[in-house]
């Protein structure tokens, strides 16, 4: 149930960031967005996982995943540095503020209640999981406060720099992830 709440949540997510993005030409909302797309994809393998898919399976999906993040942060760097250099300001986004806001909120205690029930059922991927979901939390409050610094007093950089916290949350995860695909499987080790 947490993860298919995390998985609605990250869907609606990615529209609701779309339009805020277009609106508002915030960077940082771009790579939120896209980070909620490779989010998806990890509630999914960890759905997978529960539901005792195979390793094989696992493997693609988790080198699925960590390409996307490798993507993620390419992108975003791209982006955020074009945005530094050029001194584009993106414009208050009063929608974006409003759902980071309320994604750090859900976030955190989805990560919380992940955590519990997985340190309960004694699974070990889905307290990663959670570890994962709190990231994300971390991820919105560090978008939020980008984005209420330039709507506040027009720190139009603010944008682009909370863009790179997510650009380094995407390198962190690239490598666990990619890490995880080369380990031996259970059996073998």
């Amino acid at each position: 149930m947490l993860e298919g709440v995390t998985l609605g949540w990250n869907v609606l997510g990615v529209a609701v960031l779309a339009v805020a993005a277009i609106r508002s030409r915030s960077v940082a909302l771009v790579g939120f967005g896209l980070d909620s797309l490779v989010e998806i994809g990890a509630s999914t393998v960890v759905l997978w996982e529960l539901s005792g898919a195979g390793e094989a399976r696992q493997r693609r999906a988790l080198r699925l995943i960590g390409v996307a993040f490798v993507a993620l942060a390419i992108y975003v760097t791209v982006q955020s540095t074009v945005v530094l250099v050029t001194r584009f300001h993106p414009k208050p986004s009063p929608l974006g503020i409003i759902w980071t806001a309320l994604t750090a909120v859900v976030m955190f205690a989805l990560a919380a209640a992940k955590r519990r029930t997985g340190f309960l059922l004694g699974n070990p991927v889905l307290q990663s999981e959670g570890r994962v979901t709190f990231i994300d939390g971390l991820l919105a409050s560090a978008v939020l406060v980008g984005l209420v610094l330039n709507a506040a007093v027009g720190a139009w950089w603010a944008d682009p720099i909370a863009g790179y916290v997510i650009v380094f949350y995407g390198c962190r995860e690239a490598i666990a992830v990619l890490g995880r695909c080369h380990t031996p499987p259970a059996s073998v080790r």
